[in-house]
């Protein structure tokens, strides 16, 4: 008969071979979900703007004022007669990242 020996330990050896995977999963997965949240951002404060510029006010400012304050240092607004245009970068544990996952939305007014 062949004797069995206990596998004490394999349990921790098995989780330091999969936590870097999981690890890049779980990144990956916090990036798409910040990507989503700045697009919706991105479209929240463009649409301020354009309401701003239907009123007569600064679009820029509006926009600004519609977005939370950690976002507000990672974005560009463009204004052009009644188009507004915002750029906002998500944020990510890896600036490069961050520059080539940004997002932009538009909204416009027509002007009588």
């Amino acid at each position: 008969m062949i004797a069995m020996r206990p596998q004490a330990g394999q349990a921790s050896v098995d989780l330091l071979a999969v936590l870097p995977a999981v690890l890049i999963v779980a990144t990956a997965v916090f990036q798409l979900l910040a990507v989503g949240y700045a697009q919706v951002l991105a479209g929240d404060a463009a649409e301020a703007g354009a309401l701003a510029v239907a009123g007569g006010a600064d679009a820029a400012s509006a926009a600004k004022r519609a977005l939370p304050g950690w976002s507000r240092a990672h974005m560009r607004v463009e204004v052009q007669s009644g188009n507004v245009r915002v750029r906002l970068r998500p944020p990510s544990p890896i600036a490069e990242v961050a520059k080539r996952l940004e997002v932009e939305a538009s909204a416009a007014v027509e002007a009588r």
